[in-house]
């Protein structure tokens, strides 16, 4: 009885509904029996198929896509407009099945011309504040330094005004020296001291035994002989004051405090015994190691492990019997030119010499200017000598000295290897006895507990040894690297500059000469312009000269006779 009532039914009411859907005039017709109206609820849903097709037949056999098409449906699923159709649809759902076509309807009905054109005018409206994200591409580009160099301080030292100090016994050199700093570890932003030769080396010990592994810059040896030389004093200050300024560069040597008590302490000397009484004894060995509580012995012999290491020691020698035989061969040079100057002194002499006893005034007065020519040119040589020294001799010079300092960090590696290995076999025979406490049962267990915290203890020193090994390693390959990076710029500046100063040390030369060339041909020239007008009035006539001329050669004829 369903299944017939149910084939019969829906025909009948399928046709009887999809005629009202477009007359929308039986209000009779939803009125039928509860129990259909019950079941045959979603199956009208489903029958709207039908009514769509009704509606499709209207377009033409291909729908909403044939060539037949209203522009309102093309135009009718723009992405704008659905939030107004889901809102729709949110404020018009029923429970009921008859909603369900109401809101289909309703949503076709929605779409207008007017709406879509002002439907993406309300959305589009918040795009305005697009040229918000264009705010961080400038704060990116704002920042034109790094924030560490922006907190890296910067240091100005000059070292100038060498002046000698003392009696015969306690003579020595005294140099100014003057800090500029943007550092705010220190008082004043300018500030000067004075400061000797063993000052700057108290400065060179305390910062290698504060800093192991780390390459400090050295300052230039001692020289007994001739140590208030001019030339000496002047090479050693240049000398003292690039170690200061690349002291200060360093970026771990710039925060050290023996570099602040250096640069700025005005009773240096009270100081310095002030901090040595509080820090007894602190030397290479014990500034290093006792820290961490252990002794340095000598050890056996190194065996280097690293291959890297190896083969830097191994050019660092190369390195250095280079550079010292280029610095033999500067000496040689700067040994010529003083030569040089030495001999052009002694011809400068001779020939001013010549000019006095010359009674000729067209002969003394030549010799006489290129006496004082030789004068000049003796300053000259004298002059590009000390240049040379101060170029690429200090240059030399100090690089070795500062594979020096290297090697001395890497005396400092090996002493941490040495320690290393030696806390090593402390703790082996720290476990073996251990382990005879432990075979003896509890008897020792007294000494057994203290031999355990023994061999921790032994334990922590092996750890912390390796540890400074493996660091002054690393700190050491860094070190190496801004070696050599430095080592590249300072000979190129210091060949530029030797060679710019050769240069114009040649074109003043030539310059003197030519000048002393032309101040000979305007001596010859004056004497022509002035010679005819003495000779016109010495000569009256033509005729008494040609007379006294025959009277000259019959007199000497007479006088061969």
């Amino acid at each position: 009885m369903d299944l017939e009532d149910g084939g019969d039914s829906p025909w009948g009411e399928s046709t009887s509904k999809a005629e009202p859907s477009e007359s929308t005039s039986t209000p009779s017709q939803p009125v039928k029996s509860p129990t259909t109206r019950h079941l045959r609820t979603p199956r009208r849903a489903g029958a709207q198929t039908v009514r769509l097709e009704a509606l499709d037949d209207s377009l033409g056999p291909l729908g909403p896509l044939g060539d037949n098409a209203p522009t309102p449906t093309v135009e009718q699923p723009p992405a704008p407009p659905q939030k107004e159709q889901t809102s729709l649809t949110h404020n018009l759902r029923q429970p009921l099945a008859s909603s369900q076509s109401s809101i289909s309807r309703n949503m076709l009905d929605s779409v207008d011309l007017n709406d879509e054109a002002e439907s993406p005018i309300g959305p589009r409206i918040p795009p305005p504040v697009e040229p918000s994200p264009v705010s961080p591409v400038k704060r990116d580009t704002q920042p034109s330094v790094s924030i560490e160099q922006a907190a890296k301080p910067t240091f100005h030292i000059s070292v100038g005004d060498p002046h000698k100090v003392g009696d015969l016994t306690s003579s020595h050199i005294v140099y100014l020296v003057k800090t500029k700093t943007t550092s705010k570890a220190y008082r004043e932003p300018e500030f000067a001291v004075t400061r000797r030769y063993r000052d700057f080396l108290w400065l060179y010990n305390s910062l290698h035994a504060n800093n192991p592994g780390i390459v400090v810059p050295p300052p230039p040896e001692k020289q007994a002989v001739g140590r208030f030389d001019t030339n000496f004093v002047e090479s050693r200050r240049a000398a003292l004051e690039r170690m200061l300024n690349k002291t200060a560069a360093h970026p771990t040597l710039q925060h050290d405090g023996d570099l602040k008590l250096f640069l700025e302490s005005e009773s240096f000397n009270v100081d310095v015994k002030h901090k040595e009484r509080k820090e007894p004894a602190l030397g290479e060995s014990k500034g290093l190691f006792s820290g961490i509580g252990l002794s340095v012995g000598g050890g056996g012999k190194f065996v280097e492990q690293d291959e890297w290491f190896h083969d830097r020691r191994v050019y660092l020698d190369a390195l250095e019997n280079q550079l010292k035989a280029l610095l033999k061969a500067m000496d040689v040079v700067v040994t010529q030119r003083k030569g040089l100057s030495e001999a052009a002194g002694d011809f400068s002499a001779s020939l001013h010499a010549l000019s006095t006893v010359e009674l000729s005034a067209s002969l003394s007065g030549p010799l006489e200017g290129l006496s004082d020519l030789q004068i000049r040119i003796k300053e000259l040589y004298d002059r590009q000598a000390q240049q040379d020294v101060l170029t690429l001799g200090i240059t030399i010079d100090e690089y070795i000295r500062l594979i020096g300092s290297i090697k001395q960090a890497f005396g400092s590696r090996q002493k941490a290897y040495h320690a290393w290995h030696s806390a090593e076999s402390e703790l082996q025979k720290r476990k073996s006895t251990q382990d005879k406490l432990l075979r003896q049962g509890k008897t020792q267990q007294d000494r057994l507990n203290q031999m355990n915290a023994e061999v921790a203890d032994a334990e922590r020193k092996v750890h912390q040894a390796r540890l400074l090994f493996e660091d002054m390693g690393r700190l050491m390959r860094g070190e190496l690297e801004r070696f050599e990076r430095e080592k590249v710029e300072d000979f190129k500046s210091a060949v530029e500059t030797f060679l710019e100063s050769a240069v114009e040390a040649q074109k003043e030369l030539i310059e003197l000469w030519e000048t002393f060339l032309m101040q000979l041909d305007a001596e010859e020239d004056e004497n022509a312009f002035y010679k005819p007008p003495v000779e016109a009035a010495a000569r009256p006539s033509e005729e008494t000269a040609a007379d006294s001329q025959a009277a000259a050669v019959v007199t000497a004829e007479g006088e061969d006779e």
